[in-house]
């Protein structure tokens, strides 16, 4: 049985199998990840990375496309605030409708770096939200992927090294976020 979600009656034991399967993989690398000897000063740079995924950087690089890059600017901006309005609804849904248990609460054996600010742990909303950025400044500059996508990664991988994700909520946030960019793209 999952801890922490009540299992649909119209799920077939074989996709019950895989969801078992699934959160036993993330247990254990999440446990891999934050007992490891340096876990501690990895979680300082997890912190600092983290940060860089709540928000306000990615306002203050649309307002100074907007601004600086004149009317294409203005477009990147435009794709950036549809890729947003897209991804973030969805993002709430499946946060409420999954209600995946963060780590710390599912697993005595696992404990966060930080104290996350809901209670539920898939998809990652900051990977997420970095991918979605990340898709949108590779469509309009793509030479600054060499950039933008490790520093997505990076904030990924951080929200798994405090403790606050397992590794298939990284993974569900980049789909999340490169589909809500990519919708957003075809759309205007």
């Amino acid at each position: 049985m999952i801890k922490g979600r009540a299992l649909n009656d119209g799920m077939n034991i074989k996709n019950v199998k895989a969801i078992e399967k699934m959160t036993a993989f993330d247990a254990r690398t999440l446990h891999w990840v934050i007992s490891h000897p340096n876990a501690p000063v990895a979680a300082i740079w997890a912190r600092k990375v983290s940060r860089l995924g709540d928000g306000p950087l990615y306002a203050l690089v649309g307002a100074l496309a907007a601004w600086l890059g004149g009317e294409l600017g203005r477009e990147f901006l435009a794709h950036g605030l549809l890729a947003f309005l897209i991804e973030l609804p969805l993002y709430l849904a499946l946060k409420n409708t999954i209600r995946r248990s963060r780590p710390a609460d599912a697993h005595d054996a696992l404990l966060a770096f930080i104290k996350p600010s809901d209670k539920f742990s898939f998809p990652s909303g900051h990977t997420a939200a970095a991918f979605v950025m990340a898709c949108i400044v590779i469509a309009y500059m793509p030479p600054l992927a060499v950039l933008v996508l490790p520093l997505a990664v990076s904030i990924g991988a951080s929200r798994v090294a405090l403790g606050v994700h397992y590794p298939t909520d990284i993974v569900a946030g980049m789909v999340l976020g490169c589909s809500a960019a990519s919708l957003a793209l075809y759309l205007l």
